[in-house]
């Protein structure tokens, strides 16, 4: 663990093995941290922002520092690639485009910690009144396992460039790339205690860390029904929190669509990272015209996916990241079963015996599904897609509403009428047309009802990482 600058064991020396994925073997230990280190780490960020100056530092030094670690991200991008893919198991071309996505991120904060500022505000004659922007504090980061470092570094670099401090827990599932970026940060002389790193469970340290009172911001990505609870946590201190959490997000394909680009892009929206996204379109919505000739193409391009470890160059989509997420995606394909929806394609382990050890599970897609299964409205996380038919706009606009999350959804349309007409009617906090699996570091990302709260990425994200004083001065 990083804490003060210093690497260390938790206080009572316990660890937990890093596994991985494709076949269960350890490959890693790590401090297992307890809620005194957490509270080590905490205090250990209160004081790099405080007595050792880090909010009072010229903020252009502070951009120069993460151009740094960009860089430094940039040269190892190799090694955080493979050491993402060893542990999450998903494909290396995947973690390779994740590196780079954080590195952009780090680049982008970068131009930006300069440019956090004030406004003058017209008032009464002879009084001059204007905002500062001033750093939130110390902040927690709740890193999830899906995405290890493209999550880091987006809540990481806008903390860092605003002059806050940061205290960082990754999952116990997916910590190496976390450690790694902990160590590239002191080579790129970021200050000691400005980034902390502590490593272990959720419900222990996790816990500790969301309701320190010393914490000035907590930023969580994971589960609604966690996140709930950090809330709560948050709400007791008054803490500031930004929450971004499930979705079941749908896309909704039209008969004037290009079908072709529209089906690779739904298989690759729900089989990514094999599912394991918040943003995954677990949900299609074909119009009836069209529907059978697009489901057929979609099978088979899926049944055409080659499972297998993401260090295998000619993999295209790896394993769950553990053992209890295969069985929660498998329990969710009896359910599906179960409560009468079709099984086209998937639904059960590889039949391979090469992959026998690992947490595979076939992509898989069901048909004849409703928003009342729960295949239809919770969220899977794993290769499970659903496909409903649909006649109207009014009638696909309901049924893509009727879920409890709102995060995410992708519209495929060349009737520019109806992608804003959906634009307009769809209760999620972001929408591709005419593609998916789409954002950038400048670009808002949150979501509507249990999906979350505030944004990440871009300028407005500011609002959460600074605190706005105004001050009137009277000059008369």
């Amino acid at each position: 663990m990083l804490i003060g600058g210093e690497w260390k064991d938790s206080a009572n020396g316990a660890v937990s093995s890093v596994l991985d994925p494709s076949n269960d073997d350890v490959i890693a230990e790590v401090p297992r941290a307890t809620k005194q280190d957490a509270k080590a780490a905490i205090e250990s960020a209160k004081i790099a922002l405080e007595s050792a100056g880090w909010v009072d530092i010229d903020p252009s030094k502070r951009g120069r520092l993460l151009t740094k670690l960009t860089a430094l991200v940039r040269e190892n991008s190799e090694q955080l690639a493979r050491l993402e893919t060893l542990s999450e198991g998903k494909t290396l071309r995947e973690s390779k485009g994740d590196v780079a996505w954080a590195a952009r991120a780090f680049e982008y904060w970068a131009g930006l910690a300069d440019k956090v500022e004030g406004e003058t505000i017209p008032v009464p004659p002879r009084r001059l009144n204007y905002t500062l922007r001033e750093p939130l504090g110390v902040t927690v980061h709740i890193v999830p396992w899906n995405y290890p470092i493209a999550l880091a570094a987006r809540s990481l670099a806008p903390a860092i460039a605003a002059g806050n401090t940061a205290v960082m827990k990754p999952s116990e599932i997916t910590p190496l790339t976390a450690i790694m970026l902990g160590d590239l940060a002191l080579k790129a002389g970021i200050p000691k205690g400005v980034i902390n790193i502590v490593t272990g469970s959720g419900a222990e340290v996790g816990g500790a860390l969301v309701s320190d009172p010393q914490v000035d911001g907590i930023v969580f990505t994971g589960s609604a029904e966690t996140g709930k609870q950090v809330m709560e946590s948050g709400a007791k201190n008054v803490t500031r929190v930004l929450l971004e959490l499930g979705g079941k997000n749908p896309h909704i394909v039209f008969p004037d669509a290009d079908l072709a680009k529209a089906a690779k892009s739904v298989k690759e929206g729900i089989f990514t990272n094999a599912g394991q996204m918040c943003w995954a379109g677990s949900r299609a919505f074909i119009h009836e015209s069209v529907y059978d000739g697009f489901v057929k193409d979609l099978v088979a391009k899926t049944r055409a996916i080659k499972i297998g470890p993401g260090a295998d160059e000619t993999s295209e989509m790896g394993p769950l990241a553990s053992k209890s997420r295969q069985d929660v995606v498998l329990g969710f394909v009896k359910d599906g079963i179960d409560e009468g929806a079709t099984l086209l394609c998937g639904g059960k382990k590889p039949s391979d015996t090469r992959l026998q050890k690992g947490n595979f599970v076939e992509p898989t897609i069901f048909e004849n599904v409703n928003g009342k299964m729960k295949i239809g409205c919770d969220e899977i996380f794993g290769p499970v897609l659903s496909i409903t038919k649909f006649k109207t706009v009014d009638e696909v606009v309901a049924m893509a509403n009727e879920t409890d999350y709102g995060l995410y959804g992708g519209v495929w349309t060349s009737n520019l009428k109806v992608a804003h007409e959906l634009a307009a009617r769809l209760q999620v906090g972001g929408l591709a047309v005419n593609e998916y699996l789409v954002t950038f570091p400048q670009t808002p990302f949150g979501g509507y009802k249990d999906s979350g709260i505030g944004h990440e990425n871009g300028i407005r994200s500011l609002e959460f990482y600074t605190r706005t004083k105004n001050v009137s001065i009277n000059l008369s």
